[in-house]
């Protein structure tokens, strides 16, 4: 499959297909880095990793995923360059994509890595905007694929905040894959019913669900829990409120319970507040399974790199 020159953007420009070939990419990449095998297909190439906002998997993901193929990362901070301060994204997208081979962007805007997509004329990885963030969708499809060997007809719950962007991208995510997907969240706080139709289409063709509920009997015979943090990047003055808000929907051992399975994994795209979204004991449970999350976001973001610029 060729995916040469390809943006990363979000997954509604990615097929179940492609979505496939790069989870299968991901894991032969695994499978030779745990041999101790990297690869050069990024050897020569030069790799911009714009960051508006502070990371810790993202950033160490781009940086050692770049570096195993042979590539050199620069990472270029808020106070680094002039990305939209005294130079227009367009502008600054024009000159990196002149002097880089790719270019990572985490930051607020959706629009920002959309215009660098548009104007850089080389490929351009979303790391996280405040509408998506597709390369942890990857990771936490490896993660399921791993765990149980399969994706289709799984069913996966995700519990909290529904329309930020880690619900947006696992809805979009799993109904393109065949996962039922449930949004367990206060009616006031699910995603954008323009996303949600379209996501049903995706559903429709994978032979999956979609449902979004209040009701927390819904997490009966979930193959996954998932949930998010409940104030995301820049919406700390919220917190007491959001804390009211979604207690009733925290990942606690009385929600794993009621799924009715001991197969149920607990996961998170990190970082936790522990005693918020889910409690202490669940996080170390051996049901939770997010540091193979964490670890994943690697090998996936190398997929991607791999797959969209490699030799």
């Amino acid at each position: 499959m060729n995916l040469k020159g390809r943006n990363f953007i979000t997954l509604k420009d990615y097929s179940p297909e492609e979505i496939g070939y790069l989870l299968d990419l991901a894991a032969d990449l695994k499978a030779k880095k745990k041999q101790g095998i990297t690869g050069n297909s990024l050897k020569g190439k030069n790799i911009a990793l714009i960051f508006e906002k502070p990371s810790t998997r993202t950033r160490c993901s781009f940086v050692v995923a770049a570096v195993d193929e042979g590539a050199h990362p620069e990472y270029l901070g808020k106070d680094d360059i002039q990305l939209g301060h005294k130079e227009s994204v367009e502008d600054t997208a024009r000159v990196l994509g002149r002097v880089f081979d790719g270019i990572e962007f985490r930051g607020f805007k959706h629009k920002t890595v959309e215009d660098l997509a548009k104007y850089a004329g080389v490929p351009v990885w979303n790391g996280l905007t405040d509408d998506y963030h597709p390369t942890q969708i990857l990771a936490d499809l490896l993660t399921m694929k791993e765990h149980f060997g399969y994706l289709k007809g799984l069913r996966f719950v995700y519990a909290g905040d529904g329309r930020n962007n880690m619900a947006n991208s696992l809805m979009i995510g799993m109904s393109k894959m065949g996962v039922h997907f449930t949004i367990l969240a206060p009616k006031s706080l699910w995603p954008n019913d323009k996303l949600v139709e379209l996501c049903q289409g995706y559903a429709g063709e994978s032979g999956s669900t979609i449902t979004l509920t209040e009701d927390t009997d819904a997490v009966k015979d979930a193959d996954t829990i998932y949930t998010d943090v409940w104030c995301s990047m820049g919406e700390e003055d919220k917190a007491a409120q959001r804390i009211a808000l979604l207690k009733p929907y925290q990942v606690n051992k009385d929600l794993m319970e009621k799924t009715g399975k001991d197969t149920t994994i607990f996961m998170h795209c990190l970082p936790a507040v522990k005693g918020n979204e889910v409690t202490e004991d669940v996080f170390e449970s051996g049901a939770s399974v997010v540091f193979d999350e964490a670890e994943n976001r690697m090998h996936t973001i190398k997929a991607v790199m791999v797959a969209t610029l490699g030799e």
